[in-house]
């Protein structure tokens, strides 16, 4: 894999389970058969992860699956009997080894806040490793990678409930009696993504019933609120030719402003759609003090790989900027990377949103596509469309904005380019990919993503996309 560039602007579910149970923020009735204690620590404004261990499952799980407790190998299934928790809105498994594959089924299904509702249970998408930083680099090999399902997201909720069960979960042969079923160190994630950015952010108000902090910064340092204003000047400045710092939109130019800006090297003709409006990471409320400070580039962008998020489809596009701070949250806190892994994010409506920081016309090394992060952008469209069709606004949006990023680097969205793998059990690693430069998560990685109904919309993509260009 090709060196990185790095650079920082400014300052350098058993019955038998014993955890404490986290009273909900709301002050409705609490099921009788879920029993609460105070919470330790009040949700922090700016969002919050539970992370909650999962135990091996016994009859309970048994029966409610309907599967007899005989048929089951040890150790085939964990997950959490159901339980209160502070709020949340997005749910996620995760595990010690980022390179151990989760072969199985995970569910889940949750408690409406402040009811007494419990969803039907849902599917997580068992993820595995393909969305990750490519091996070797600095990201991957940082000791803080987990392995992680997809995330889900379920809206404003105070209860969960989990279960996983391995695929090989029949009686155990002797040849497989020591291997494990399940990866070690399963838990479940809780995100709450925190106040929209228009809100109030009350850092320095206690929580009722709790005293205020006297510790003052140490010498020599700045105190949390200063660095991460520091932080999110930076992720500001890298867009600063484009939007006043503190922006929280880049707006849309015209096609021949757009090719007037663009740096396309030495081409005859600057083939650049015209630039769409982009939700800044400040327009989303990325709490910029999560991520890594320093920026990761490679040398140009060859291709887009286009791809689902998998979190359902169960929000409104008012929502958009939520579900985009837990995944945030989610890829930082809980799978341990240095920032979340797409480059942009495009909602149902067809908004575009800046996705991990280092700037938007910039070769910004993405974790999206295993194998395939250097010289791509990852493109994500918040929603499932393995069987929903996607929303002609969104298919839109992606034609508009690889018209426009592409064409900044003089790529033709109808070409191919070969791409070089660093490894993604499709290909094996230094093998040449011959793909379409607007190629789907699939083309690169033996997976599902983007889905089938999406996928099967990039042909439009292209098309348009390269309509656009003025091709």
């Amino acid at each position: 894999m090709r060196a990185l560039l790095a650079t920082s602007i400014g300052v350098t579910c058993a019955t038998a389970l014993t955890l404490p149970l986290a009273a909900p923020a709301p002050a409705a009735p609490v099921p009788a058969r879920v029993a609460q204690t105070p919470a330790a620590t009040p949700v922090e404004p700016a969002g919050s992860t539970q992370s909650l261990p999962l135990r091996p499952l016994g009859d309970t799980s048994s029966r409610a699956t309907g599967t007899p407790s005989e048929s089951t190998r040890p150790g085939s299934e964990q997950g959490l009997n159901r339980r209160g928790s502070h709020r949340f809105s997005l749910v996620g498994v995760v595990w010690d080894d980022a390179d151990a594959e989760l072969h199985g089924t995970v569910q889940v299904r949750t408690r409406r806040a402040g009811t007494t509702t419990w969803t039907g249970w849902q599917s997580l998408e068992t993820h595995n490793t393909d969305h990750a930083a490519d091996a070797g680099s600095p990201e991957r090999e940082s000791g803080t990678v987990r392995g992680s399902t997809a995330p889900l997201w379920v809206g404003d909720s105070d209860g969960v409930e989990v279960r996983v069960r391995s695929e090989s979960a029949g009686p155990r042969s002797g040849d497989d009696e020591e291997t494990p079923l399940l990866p070690a160190g399963l838990r479940v994630e809780l995100v709450d993504p925190g106040d929209e950015p228009d809100q109030p952010r009350a850092e320095d108000t206690p929580a009722p019933g709790t005293a205020t902090p006297a510790t003052a910064p140490k010498p020599g340092t700045l105190p949390e609120t200063a660095t991460t204003s520091v932080a999110a000047a930076e992720s500001s400045a890298v867009n600063a030719d484009l939007a006043p710092l503190g922006a929280t939109m880049i707006p849309a130019l015209s096609k021949e402003e757009s090719e007037e800006q663009a740096v396309v090297g030495a081409a005859a003709k600057a083939y650049v759609g015209p630039r769409p409006g982009i939700v800044t990471r400040k327009g989303w409320g990325a709490d910029e003090s999560l991520r890594e400070r320093t920026f990761a580039y490679t040398s140009t962008v060859k291709a887009a790989f286009v791809h689902h998020s998998a979190t359902g489809n169960n929000y409104t596009c008012a929502q958009a900027p939520s579900v985009l701070r837990s995944i945030y949250r989610y890829h930082v806190k809980s799978s341990g990377w240095r920032d979340i892994g797409y480059n942009f994010a495009i909602d149902k409506c067809g908004n575009i949103y800046e996705g991990r920081a280092g700037g938007v016309t910039k070769a910004v090394l993405g974790a999206h596509t295993l194998g395939f992060n250097t010289n791509s952008m990852g493109i994500a469209v918040l929603g499932t469309y393995s069987s929903k069709t996607p929303p002609a606004a969104a298919v839109t949006a992606i034609a508009k904005l690889t018209a426009w990023k592409l064409g900044l680097f003089g790529r033709n969205p109808k070409g191919k380019v070969t791409l070089v793998s660093g490894g993604s059990g499709k290909y094996a690693k230094g093998a040449k990919a011959n793909l379409n430069v607007i190629s789907g998560h699939r083309d690169g990685f033996a997976t599902e993503c983007p889905g089938i109904r999406l996928y099967n919309k990039l042909g439009t993509v292209r098309t348009s996309s390269a309509k656009l260009q003025g091709r």
